[in-house]
């Protein structure tokens, strides 16, 4: 199984800054509508957030911008699962061009389930596991994303004596 399709859109004038491209954050706003259709997809809709009081929060992200998005550009979001466990879900989504492979930006996240009325972390439903567990083995053929688990930092020299 290829990554999921979860977004698609159209950059909108208003999203375009003073260089021409896509502002920095409306990267992370496409991305969080990305991760809001998962969500959908997982089971973990609206009906389901009202009914069980259990909804998913970011602990983590790490946003690369890689290639300038140009206004009315048509991109999608591409998202593959990389691992989770009975709270946590770690994804990473890439944005690309709708006709085009090239990776315009990647967003690695560890989200964590939620009971709201805590708020406290509380397990996956066995649906939603059954769900994460299935999407997951689907997608053990994709390769590893070259930006997972990247680390921010300035390289220093070595200091000579």
């Amino acid at each position: 199984m290829p990554a999921l399709t979860t977004y698609t859109t159209t950059i909108h004038p208003d999203w375009v800054d003073y260089n021409g491209h896509l502002r920095d954050a409306f990267y992370l706003l496409i991305f969080s509508y990305a991760t809001d259709a998962l969500m959908d997809t997982l089971g973990l809709d609206s009906e389901n957030r009202e009914a069980s009081g259990h909804s998913l929060f970011t602990l983590e992200l790490h946003l690369n911008y890689l290639h300038e998005v140009k206004l009315g550009a048509e991109v999608e979001v591409r998202t593959q699962l990389i691992d989770h466990d009975a709270k946590r879900l770690h994804l990473y989504h890439s944005l690309h061009l709708t006709s085009d492979e090239k990776e315009l930006a990647g967003n690695e996240q560890m989200l964590l389930h939620v009971d709201l009325a805590g708020p406290q972390a509380t397990p996956f439903t066995e649906a939603t596991l059954q769900r994460l567990t299935a999407i997951t083995a689907e997608q053990t053929d994709l390769p590893v994303p070259a930006l997972l688990g990247r680390v921010i930092g300035i390289k220093k020299a070595p200091i000579k004596p």
